[in-house]
């Protein structure tokens, strides 16, 4: 069983009649070094910015949110709440109400989310880390303040530094519309800019942060909310949120839905996971390219040994042995620049994860390039590469032993 790796290992090193061999042999291997480099380093990257999103998006959505299942609005009281008030891993429960909204400001009309917020979201959200300009708060004295996302701020000329207002108009949900006086059936409020927040540009676009007091006097109710926001304490983890959604739902029942941070931007983080197979599979085509290199040196070299494969055929040698042996040589090839590749590519990485040599170029939220590793990341290379190597080296074998047959 020794044999054929033995053989085929001394063709890999041994000097061949035609030198060309050896260069097509040594350009393969540098290739799926490369291609394996590449693939370790891209998807790290992809993993640093993925982190960095879902990092971001964490000062916005919470852990756990729970919202009715039909319906905009419930007032959060009974048992449940209670429950969820004692449990030791929730950090914070925050009321929210929200709506989309009309506003002006100082002229400037648009569109924006609206979303009230009590005072427990005021004094413990992460958003505060986001504050660009201004001061996060939202009460000064009896005045209510609002912090505003960056795009909407700058497409309405919104700044905290100004005197001006945010005038916000809802439809009112008590009151029928006069043709007469469309006006008197709007319920408006007044809050004034306190700060300016950047997340992304979609929350950036059109969100607006402001107490939910005002808000139900916009919207007209007493002790509604449109959802309850749950954010679990540090050292608690995925198993302790899986149980928390869990047992909330079955004390809640079916009137009400309580969702992870996956559930409520299911379609953003699925398209996230979709990207990254879609970077894995191009890289993998990129390495199929490659390896075509073997395809080539690995026919050349069939060739040149068809005298020893004579004479192992006159040893009593079997066909599954000749072919063994060709089909572990250009396997080899592969190995070799799989081997490369990982060293350099986690090397890599693991230099930029720590050191962060390569600056993003700009103004943006992480001085270097994010990367982090993952393990599974590898596994993906390993076992993608050495299959493609693995097969491409059958292919001149096969093709061998079809002519011969004719």
């Amino acid at each position: 069983m020794r044999l054929a790796p033995f053989i085929a290992k001394r063709y890999l090193f041994a000097k061949k009649s035609h030198n060309v061999i050896n260069i097509i042999s040594a350009i393969s291997a540098i290739g799926m070094a490369v291609g394996t480099a590449a693939l370790i380093i891209i998807m790290s990257v992809y993993n640093g910015f993925d982190s960095l999103i879902r990092s971001m998006m964490s000062n916005v959505e919470p852990d756990l949110l729970i919202t009715p299942a039909t319906g905009k609005v419930f007032v959060p009281e009974g048992e449940t709440f209670d429950w969820i008030y004692d449990q030791t891993s929730v950090k914070n429960m925050c009321c929210v109400l929200q709506e989309q909204v009309f506003i002006n400001y100082d002229g400037q009309q648009g569109l924006a989310l609206a979303k009230g917020v009590d005072w427990i979201y005021e004094e413990e959200s992460p958003l505060r880390d986001h504050i660009i300009d201004g001061e996060f708060r939202l009460h000064r004295g009896d005045i209510p303040l609002a912090s505003v996302g960056s795009g909407l701020a700058y497409e309405m000329g919104i700044s905290p530094r100004f005197v001006s207002g945010i005038e916000i108009y809802f439809p009112s949900r008590t009151r029928r519309l006069s043709p007469t006086s469309p006006l008197s059936s709007i319920e408006s409020i007044k809050v004034w800019p306190s700060s300016i927040f950047s997340v992304n540009s979609d929350i950036d676009g059109n969100l607006m942060i402001l107490p939910i007091e005002q808000m139900r006097e916009l919207l007209e109710y007493q002790n509604e909310v449109s959802a309850v926001e749950l954010r679990l304490a540090e050292g608690y983890g995925k198993e302790e949120l899986k149980r928390l959604q869990k047992e909330i739902s079955t004390r809640l029942g079916e009137g009400f839905e309580v969702k992870d941070r996956f559930q409520q931007n299911e379609s953003l983080y699925k398209m996230m996971k979709y990207e990254k197979a879609a970077i894995y599979m191009i890289l993998i085509f990129v390495i199929i390219i490659i390896a075509f290199n073997i395809f080539g040196s690995l026919s050349m070299l069939i060739i040149e040994k068809r005298p020893d494969i004579a004479t192992l055929r006159s040893l009593g040698a079997q066909e599954s042995l000749i072919k063994k042996i060709f089909v572990l040589e250009g396997w080899m090839i592969s190995l070799i620049g799989l081997a490369a590749g990982l060293i350099i590519g986690i090397g890599f990485t693991l230099i930029q994860q720590h050191l962060g040599i390569i600056k993003m170029p700009g103004q943006f939220l992480v001085q270097a390039y994010p990367v982090i590793l993952s393990w599974r990341d590898i596994a993906l290379t390993v076992a993608g590469v050495a299959i493609i190597g693995y097969l491409i080296a059958l292919l001149p074998v096969a093709a061998f032993y079809r002519k011969e047959k004719h």
